[in-house]
C-alpha cells in the first residue's frame, strides 16, 4: 500500500481544507412575493418580505 514519504506542509493542508467552504454555498430559491432569487428562511433582499408579510422597507433605486 502506498504511504506518503513526507508529511504535507501546513500550507498544503490549509489549501486543501479551504476548498470545502466553497462547496457549501447557500442554495437560492424563489421569493413567493416577487419571484426574485433569495435564500430560503431569510428576508428577501429585493422586496423585504418574509412569510407573506413585509419585514423591512426596501428603497427602489
Amino acid at each position: 500500500m502506498g504511504v506518503p514519504k513526507r508529511k504535507p506542509s501546513r500550507s498544503r493542508q490549509r489549501m486543501r481544507r479551504a476548498y470545502n467552504s466553497v462547496l457549501s454555498l447557500p442554495q437560492l430559491g424563489k421569493c413567493s412575493q416577487c419571484d426574485a432569487p433569495a435564500i430560503s428562511h431569510r428576508v428577501c433582499p429585493a422586496c423585504g418580505y418574509y412569510k407573506g408579510r413585509q419585514v423591512i422597507n426596501v428603497e427602489v433605486a
